[in-house]
């Protein structure tokens, strides 16, 4: 309950005080709670961790993205143009500006899905290829290798809180840019 109320208290302020975003934050709190699930379920043996594939992450990431821009077209759409320019952008640079604004804007779900991608896959695939290593390491080193494990364990802990934390935060930002 006190996690949901910090994360309640700090999201808060990244939405905007609007009345319309009454309630945005249980949205955020939602998907960051779905994400925690799934890193943390995939770190019990012989569990597949859904966050590894990329169709699971671009289905988080893509339909909020594109529910943001079409809300932000129909309803602020002076303001999308206005952050495809920034302010202070000489002339002859703007039609270059935008192409590469409207780039970013395009390929934003596709990092936020390859970030929690590769972070969760990249702590899975050590722990394996040490874990592999268990049957032909010699009897001193079995103490360190298992020692490793638990600290990498550890470390596999913090990075399903931190990608989740960090999904969640960018998606609370991305919304409001359209607001």
């Amino acid at each position: 309950n006190t996690l949901l109320t910090k994360l309640h208290n700090e999201f808060k302020p990244l939405l905007g005080e609007k009345r319309t975003n009454k309630g945005r934050t249980f949205l955020f709190i939602s998907l960051f709670s779905l994400i925690l699930f799934n890193n943390f379920l995939g770190l019990f043996p012989y569990v597949f961790t859904r966050t590894r594939h990329l169709v699971i992450t671009l289905t988080l990431a893509l339909p909020l993205w594109l529910r943001f821009i079409v809300f932000g077209w129909i309803n602020n759409t002076n303001h999308i143009f206005e952050h495809l320019v920034p302010q202070g952008t000489p002339t002859p640079l703007i039609p270059f500006i935008v192409c590469i604004e409207t780039i970013r804007n395009i390929i934003r779900p596709g990092t936020l899905a390859v970030r929690l991608t590769a972070n969760i896959i990249a702590g899975h695939l050590l722990l394996t290829l040490l874990g592999n290593n268990g049957p032909t390491i010699t009897q001193p080193l079995l103490g360190i290798l298992i020692l490793a494990q638990i600290l990498l364990l550890i470390l596999e802990s913090a990075v399903a809180v931190i990608q989740s934390y960090v999904f969640a935060v960018l998606r609370t930002l991305y919304s409001r840019e359209v607001n």
